[in-house]
C-alpha cells in the first residue's frame, strides 16, 4: 500500500538502443522497497533496436509507466522532456543500462532531507561478469583509470561537486533552468555546478549504489571517452572557475608523451618520460586485474581511456557549444 505521508517519485529515463537492459533496469526500479507512490517516464529515442517496443509493452502492463517521445535522442533532452511530463516534486534520474539495489529511492529521499540537498547520489558502479566488458568495468572503479572521483571509486560521505545520476528536488531543478540542451554530454556535471551556484547542495554517499554496464568493445570505449573529454573541455570554456588537475591530466600525459616521443629522435634520453607512463600502466594493470587474462588486457584499456578523453579535451571545438 502506498504511504501517501511520503515524498512522491517520478523516476525519468532517457533511453537509445537499450534493448538489452531495459527490461531488468525497470524490473529494479520496480522492486524498490519506497513505500511513496512511484511514476516512471521513459523518453523514447529512435533507438535501432527494440527498446521502444519493449517500453511500450512495458506501459501498456503497467500505467505507472508514461512514454514521451525524443526524436533527436539526446540525453539532456530527453531528460528535460521527461522532467516536463512529470507530476511530482523528487525527481530520481535513471539510465536504461543501470540497475538500483531496491533501497536506493527510500536511501535517496532520507538523505536528501535529513541534509536538506537540492541533489544527492552515489556510486556508479561498473559491473559486468562479460570478458572485455570486465575488464573495462574493473578499470572504471580504480583511481588509476578515472582518477579519485567518488562517485567512481567510493569515499566518505558529504557535499560534493557532482554526483552519479542523480535524485532532483525538482523546484530547485526547474529554477536552476534543467538541464542545458546544447551539451551532449557532461551535462550532469555542468547542471551540478549551477545548482551549486544557486547556493543547492550537492550531497554524495556510497550508500547509493548504481550498477553501471560499461561499453563492450574497445571502440566504443575510446568513442565515449573522446566524447568526455571533449565535452569536459566545453564545461571548462563556459564555466571558468571548474578547472581541476584530475581533468588535467589526460591531456597532459598525452601531450607529454607525444613531445617525448618526438624529441627521443634527438636524443634517446627524451623517451623516458613515455616509457615511465607505460611502465606504471602495466604495473597497474597488474594490481587491478585479478584475472591474468585481465592483468595483460587491463594496460590497453587504461591507455585507451587516458588518451581518448586527453586528444578529446585538446581537439574539442570552440564551436562545439555556443556560449550565451
Amino acid at each position: 500500500m502506498v504511504n501517501l505521508s511520503l515524498p512522491s517519485v517520478s523516476v525519468i529515463l532517457p533511453l537509445l538502443n537499450e534493448e538489452q537492459n531495459l527490461q531488468d533496469c525497470i524490473a529494479s526500479i520496480f522492486n524498490q522497497d519506497y513505500p511513496g507512490e512511484l511514476e516512471i517516464i521513459l523518453a523514447l529515442g529512435p533507438s535501432k533496436d527494440k527498446t521502444n517496443e519493449i517500453a511500450k509493452s512495458l506501459a501498456d502492463q503497467d500505467n505507472r509507466i508514461k512514454l514521451v517521445e525524443n526524436p533527436t535522442g539526446q540525453t539532456a533532452v530527453g531528460l528535460n522532456l521527461a522532467i516536463a511530463k512529470s507530476k511530482f516534486e523528487i525527481i530520481c534520474r535513471i539510465d536504461g543500462h543501470s540497475e538500483i539495489e531496491s533501497s536506493y529511492i527510500k536511501t535517496a529521499v532520507e538523505i536528501m532531507q535529513k541534509h536538506k540537498a537540492v541533489n544527492v547520489g552515489g556510486l556508479m558502479y561498473a559491473d559486468s561478469n562479460k570478458g572485455l566488458q570486465r575488464v573495462i568495468a574493473l578499470a572504471m572503479r580504480s583511481k588509476l583509470g578515472v582518477g579519485p572521483s567518488k562517485f567512481h571509486t567510493g569515499g566518505e560521505a558529504g557535499q560534493t561537486d557532482t554526483v552519479y545520476l542523480g535524485t532532483f528536488s525538482k523546484p530547485e531543478l526547474l529554477a536552476a533552468g534543467g538541464f542545458d540542451e546544447r551539451y551532449i554530454r557532461a551535462q550532469d556535471w555542468e547542471l551540478n555546478y549551477r545548482l551549486r551556484k544557486n547556493g543547492g547542495v550537492i550531497w554524495f554517499d556510497p550508500k547509493l549504489v548504481v550498477t553501471y554496464r560499461p561499453r563492450k568493445s574497445l571502440i566504443k570505449l575510446a568513442k565515449q571517452y573522446f566524447q568526455y573529454g571533449r565535452w569536459r573541455r566545453a564545461v571548462l570554456r563556459q564555466h571558468r572557475d571548474t578547472v581541476n588537475y584530475r581533468y588535467l591530466a589526460p591531456p597532459f600525459t598525452v601531450l607529454v608523451s607525444f613531445l617525448s616521443i618526438l624529441l627521443s629522435n634527438v636524443n634517446p634520453i627524451f623517451i623516458t618520460p613515455f616509457f615511465i607512463y607505460l611502465a606504471l600502466i602495466i604495473f597497474g594493470g597488474l594490481i587491478i586485474g585479478k584475472k591474468l587474462i585481465e592483468k595483460i588486457l587491463m594496460p590497453f584499456i587504461l591507455f585507451i581511456m587516458h588518451f581518448s578523453w586527453g586528444i578529446g579535451f585538446l581537439t574539442s571545438p570552440k564551436k562545439l557549444l555556443k556560449i550565451n
